[in-house]
């Protein structure tokens, strides 16, 4: 069975994205589908490229029982022939995501979030506290649920 290729995108690569990643993993493994799975993360901007995941995003992961081992890097072209859906955390990387190839499938993570209604945004918690990064992993989580059951629906 072939896995379906996703990379997690958000500004640098060290907060949202690599929860992303790191949750959505979660979420398959406990409904064993990891073999169904490639997972990445990526940034739009090379801020951080090689740096691990932020300090507050690893200590709500791992609180939640998920451990944070991505090196942040930054999306590149050929991402675009290597994955089958690229999910943006926002509407401002999703327009510079959409500037570089409309190649691939390109969603927003919170498309697939219940409790989203208008705002599609996952907010970047860099500039607040340990509390704004609980509030993300919420978001992420709620998310991940939902993009696992959208793509075993297309099965």
């Amino acid at each position: 069975m072939d896995k379906t290729r996703i990379l997690f995108i958000c500004l640098g690569n060290i907060c949202r994205s690599p929860m992303a990643e790191g949750i959505f993993k979660h979420v398959i493994k406990e409904r064993n589908l990891i073999q169904c799975f490639e997972l990445d993360s990526a940034g739009t901007g090379a801020y951080h490229v090689g740096s691990m995941p932020d300090q507050r995003a690893k200590e709500v992961c791992e609180q939640n029982g998920i451990k944070l081992l991505h090196q942040a890097r930054q999306v590149h072209v050929r991402d675009f022939e290597i994955f089958d859906y690229i999910i943006a955390m926002d509407t401002h990387n999703f327009k510079h995501l959409q500037q570089m190839s409309s190649g691939s499938c390109l969603m927003m993570m919170r498309d697939f979030d219940v409790h989203a209604h208008a705002d599609k945004n996952v907010p970047d918690p860099y500039y607040g506290g340990v509390e704004g990064f609980q509030k993300v992993y919420e978001m992420l989580l709620h998310s991940s649920h939902g993009l696992v059951d959208h793509l075993m629906r297309k099965k």
